[in-house]
């Protein structure tokens, strides 16, 4: 692949990445200390990720523990889960916090399940218009030394890499919408 195709794959692959990692965040019902991911917590000033100030684990299927490294940090980090989108009231016993995950509703999955796709639905965005953007580059390059039949080739590239991270987009929402709806 030349170099003018890698730029169009590394931005198609960033998109992915970023749909990923958001899916990772959403809670299913179950406890995955990744919807802890992007709380910041006040750590003498600097906003630092609740992973580098605590332990996290996960003794049961649907309660996080969080075992501050420095116990002076337990109201920093309640406060912080607290003023988040985690949407759950941690308990704190003086030596840890618990964060204890409900069952969702099968409303709730429903609603999760439509959020998911609207996400998913984004990035195909995001990637189509990467295609766009490329083609128009592409066209651009009419009338230099380029050939019509060599930016014939570099768009029908373009539209296979297009087609592989929709594919690749489609199969990380319909995961996840599967273990959503997994009562």
């Amino acid at each position: 692949m030349n170099e003018k195709m890698k730029v169009y794959e590394e931005k198609m692959k960033k998109a992915y990445d970023f749909l990923c990692e958001d899916l990772s965040t959403i809670r299913a019902g179950r406890a995955n200390p990744h919807v802890l991911d992007k709380i910041r917590i006040d750590y003498y000033g600097t906003p630092t990720p609740i992973q580098q100030v605590a332990n996290l684990s996960v003794p049961e299927a649907r309660i996080i523990q969080i075992v501050p490294w420095d116990k002076s940090m337990m109201k920093e980090i309640e406060k912080a889960i607290l003023g988040s989108d985690v949407g759950i009231t941690p308990t704190n016993d003086g030596t840890m916090i618990r964060l204890v995950f409900p069952e969702l509703t099968e409303e709730r999955r429903k609603q999760l399940a439509k959020d998911i796709k609207k996400k998913g639905e984004d990035a195909k965005i995001a990637v189509r218009n990467i295609r766009r953007d490329g083609n128009d580059e592409f066209k651009k390059l009419k009338g230099s030394d380029v050939s019509e039949d060599e930016i014939s080739e570099l768009e029908d590239q373009l539209q296979k890499l297009t087609d592989k991270y929709i594919k690749e987009l489609d199969a990380a929402v319909e995961e996840k919408s599967k273990e959503i709806m997994k009562v």
